[in-house]
C-alpha cells in the first residue's frame, strides 16, 4: 500500500502496458472516484512484457479516452514484478494468456485467486467456455476504431469491478465464488 488511506490495490495488466491496461486503469479510476471509493482504491497498470518499457500510452488510446471525457495522465509503460503480483488485492488481466502469466508469477494459490479476467465482470460477456472468450480485444494492430471497441469492452466491465471491490471492502462473505475463469457464479 502506498499510503495510509489506500486499503485496496487493483492492477490492470496487458502485454506492453501502452494500450489496454492503461486504458482500463483510467476508466477504473474514474468509476471508483464516481462511486466514492477513490480515496480507498488504488488503480495501476503494468504489462507482462518489458518490450515497451518507458513508452507513453499509445496516442490512439489517448485520443479515444480524451474523446470520451476521461483525463489521461502521464504514463510510462513497465513490466509487473513478482512482488507487485503478491501486493495486489485484485489483478485484472486483459487476456487468458496474461492471466496464465500472472498466475505463474503468483507462485501460490491464494495470490493466484486474485487474478480475474477483466471481462469476467461484464454481464454481457460470453458465459462458460474457454477463458480466451473473455479476452479484451487488442487494438494495437488496427486503426482508431479498434480502440473504440476496446474502450467499450472495458467500460462494460467497469461497474461490475466497482461492485466487486465494494463488496470486498465491506467484507461481504456472502458473495458468490468465482469459477476458474474468474467469472462470478
Amino acid at each position: 500500500m502506498t499510503d495510509g488511506s489506500t486499503r485496496y490495490r487493483v492492477m490492470t495488466v496487458c502485454t506492453g502496458n501502452i494500450c489496454r491496461s492503461p486504458m482500463a486503469a483510467v476508466v477504473l479510476r474514474d468509476r471508483f472516484e464516481k462511486a466514492g471509493l477513490g480515496d480507498v482504491v488504488e488503480v495501476d497498470s503494468t504489462g507482462i512484457s518489458d518490450e515497451e518499457h518507458g513508452s507513453p500510452i499509445d496516442p490512439r488510446a489517448r485520443r479515444v479516452l480524451a474523446a470520451h471525457g476521461y483525463p489521461v495522465p502521464e504514463h510510462r509503460a513497465r513490466r509487473i514484478t513478482r512482488a507487485e503480483v503478491r501486493e495486489q488485492d485484485l489483478l485484472l488481466p486483459m487476456t487468458a494468456s496474461h492471466a496464465r502469466a500472472l498466475r505463474a508469477l503468483a507462485a501460490d494459490d491464494d495470490v493466484a485467486r486474485r487474478v480475474r479476467l477483466l471481462r469476467s465482470f461484464d454481464p454481457a460477456a460470453p458465459q462458460g467456455g474457454p477463458e480466451h472468450l473473455l479476452d479484451v480485444d487488442d487494438p494495437w494492430y488496427g486503426d482508431q476504431a479498434g480502440f473504440e471497441v476496446t474502450l467499450a469492452e472495458i467500460e462494460a466491465a467497469a461497474d461490475g469491478i466497482v461492485e466487486h471491490v465494494r463488496a470486498e471492502l465491506a467484507g461481504d462473505e456472502g458473495r458468490a465464488p468465482a469459477d476458474k475463469t474468474g467469472r462470478v457464479r
